[in-house]
């Protein structure tokens, strides 16, 4: 038998301005253009143009302290619709042929290069083939993989050509075209695993030299045992010694393992562009927030003037009531999106300021055993803000310091006790880790126990465990695979 039943319960909810807001506040710089060019597309009350002037530069004495009196909370009042009305100055959409020019408006020459596509197609069409043969040679050049390897099989190649071209050829055939396509330069290109790139390459060299046919052997062979460096198994199988196989080891590494990278391709180079700029003046730390993240937005003048229209009209026309209703919902957003621009400012400096006091000594020197174990629990505590927005704007933006450009994240690194009762940052064990390594003999590297029994004689307290995640996370390979001959 069913039974109904009341009961209360307290939720929270995000209102749909709060998460607006939550998602202009994580993306990054670089991206925070196209949001406000989109603003500005949806959103006609919206005009760019300066409306009142702020700082947006915060300055640090010796102590690491700053004064924020100036900060962007005594800035913030509401913006008053009934103000625009009062002002006389108009600033429209920017116009081409104005007369004005900015310096940055220029488009700067960009350089091209052939794609690898380019380049392999240039090559494919000095053969003389069938019209099956060219069929299948585009099918493969159009399987090759950016990094230049072709990794779908042969017969899942003829089954495509069968289905979607209606061009029935057999295995054969397919692999008869695929070896014309591999003697393309770059070497190495359409392989379909690392072993035949190798081989592909080591073809092209001097035949006659005795160290590249053995280093063809190798990789024939012993690919397995070369792979995981078991260098001794191979000497035993192929009687050589050491000096024969070093110099066919130096053959080998310097092989391509990616022959599709040596070409350009279409894809846009991406650059890392700092949110915060950090300065030295004479002992004086200056925190600068990068000029794109402060645009010059206002409220557009015309549309505040058709309020001040509808006041002096018929307030019983049905039309206009709609038309004045879809302008003060415009009004409105476009209000609404300055405030969270602004806001936006005020946390991105409020969180690396917090940042740059916590870390003070690292900013002046730029020396990393001086960066202090610090989470995000931390930064939170210090301005009074949650930790999952100290989160967001710390895994989406970076500073340039004197010191070369760093994102946020880079700072925040857990603690490691000493000996002396003291916590360092794992960013200083990571580092002296790394020296060891470094500094490590080559032809017998250290293993994980060694690391940190050297770690433990040095006085940071840390487990073999540790060591193993801490090597992994700098992309050091285990110390089998660091051994050189």
């Amino acid at each position: 038998m069913q039974k109904l039943s009341l009961s209360q319960s307290l939720q929270q909810k995000l209102s749909p301005q709060q998460i607006q807001f939550i998602k202009l506040l994580q993306i990054p710089t670089a991206e925070l253009e196209t949001r406000i060019e989109e603003e500005l597309e949806i959103n006609p009350a919206l005009e760019e143009g300066m409306d009142e002037e702020y700082d947006t530069k915060d300055e640090f004495d010796e102590s690491g302290e700053y004064d924020d009196k100036d900060d962007y909370s005594d800035r913030s009042d509401d913006l008053d619709i009934d103000g625009y009305l009062a002002n006389d100055e108009f600033a429209g959409y920017k116009m081409q042929g104005d007369g004005s020019y900015n310096e940055e408006d220029r488009e700067m020459p960009i350089a091209t290069m052939s794609s690898l596509m380019d380049s392999m197609t240039q090559q494919f069409g000095y053969l003389r083939l069938s019209d099956d043969q060219k069929a299948i040679g585009l099918q493969l050049l159009g399987s090759i993989e950016n990094d230049g390897y072709i990794r779908r099989s042969l017969q899942a190649i003829v089954n495509d050509m069968a289905f979607s071209q209606n061009i029935f050829v057999d295995a054969e055939e397919v692999e008869e075209v695929l070896h014309m396509i591999q003697t393309f330069d770059p070497p190495g290109i359409a392989a379909r695993d690392l072993q035949e790139c190798l081989l592909l390459q080591l073809r092209r060299k001097d035949s006659s030299d005795p160290y590249v046919q053995l280093a063809i052997r190798i990789i024939q062979e012993f690919f397995e045992e070369f792979s995981k460096k078991h260098y001794d198994k191979i000497q035993r199988r192929l009687n050589v010694n050491d000096e024969a196989l070093k110099r066919v080891v130096d053959i080998i590494i310097k092989l391509n393992p990616k022959p599709g990278s040596v070409e350009g391709d279409d894809s846009t180079v991406q650059y890392l562009m700092p949110d915060f700029l950090l300065t030295n003046n004479g002992g004086k730390l200056e925190l600068t927030l990068n000029s794109r993240n402060a645009p010059e937005l206002k409220i557009s003048r015309s549309f505040a003037d058709m309020l001040d229209t509808y006041d002096k009209s018929n307030k019983t026309n049905k039309n206009l009531k709609e038309t004045v209703s879809f302008v003060k919902q415009k009004l409105d957003a476009a209000k609404w999106f300055i405030d969270a621009i602004k806001q936006r400012q005020q946390t991105l400096l409020k969180t690396m300021n917090a940042i740059v006091r916590y870390q003070y000594d690292f900013f002046l020197t730029g020396d990393e055993n001086k960066l202090r174990p610090m989470i995000l629990k931390d930064i939170a505590q210090m301005i009074d803000m949650d930790v999952s927005t100290i989160s967001r704007v710390a895994n989406s933006k970076a500073v340039q310091t004197e010191f070369g450009i760093y994102p946020l994240k880079y700072f925040f690194s857990e603690g490691i006790a000493t000996d002396s009762g003291e916590d360092v940052s794992s960013r200083e064990v990571k580092n002296i880790l790394k020296d060891m390594i470094d500094t490590e003999p080559k032809v017998n590297p250290l293993s994980d126990d060694k690391l940190e029994k050297m770690l433990n004689d040095k006085g940071y307290n840390i487990a073999r465990r540790t060591v193993a995640k801490y090597r992994e996370q700098l992309n050091i390979p285990v110390a089998r695979l660091r051994k050189q001959l």
